[in-house]
């Protein structure tokens, strides 16, 4: 029986989930050090590294989780006074999130061993492959997330573009 070949974009899926695994083990120290779960990490780290103050939505839109996934790790992160919220001129009830000076001081703690563990590793890896690889991901990433709204219009609206 012949093999049929593997459909390049479920290829891809399958090496960028593989990937995700193994570097999370490669960042299993910093990830401890934080003490939180991985989605509240990653929850307060979209809120540290964001240009202006997030809200709930906009942190699921961009890592692609649902809303409700997202709630409840900010709910953990405000709990743990690590993430705070404040009004939102453009919207009632979307609250901006910021990290507070507890949260920021956890975000750079883990990211000074995250750094360590990078270093550890790029005797490995080659810096231009890595920049030239990241800038491909964070371009096709762009392309589907334009194609999902696209999408998305349509369904709304009920006309194609």
């Amino acid at each position: 029986m012949r093999s049929t070949p593997r459909q390049p974009l479920i290829r891809l899926i399958d090496e960028v989930t593989r990937l995700r695994g193994r570097l999370q083990s490669v960042f299993a120290d910093a990830s401890a050090a934080t003490g939180l779960a991985p989605m509240e990490s990653t929850v307060l780290t979209a809120v540290v590294k964001s240009g202006t103050a997030p809200t709930v939505s906009q942190i699921g839109r961009s890592l692609g989780h649902p809303r409700q996934v997202i709630q409840r790790a900010t709910n953990n992160l405000i709990a743990a006074r690590l993430l705070q919220t404040a009004a939102n001129p453009s919207h009632k009830r979307a609250l901006l999130l910021r990290a507070t000076p507890a949260g920021r001081r956890r975000y750079r703690d883990a990211e000074a061993i995250g750094r360590k563990a990078a270093a550890s590793f790029t005797r490995l890896l080659n810096r231009k492959e890595c920049d030239r690889l990241a800038d491909e991901l964070h371009a096709l990433r762009g392309r589907i997330e334009t194609h999902l709204r696209a999408r998305e219009r349509v369904t709304k609206t009920g006309a194609r573009d």
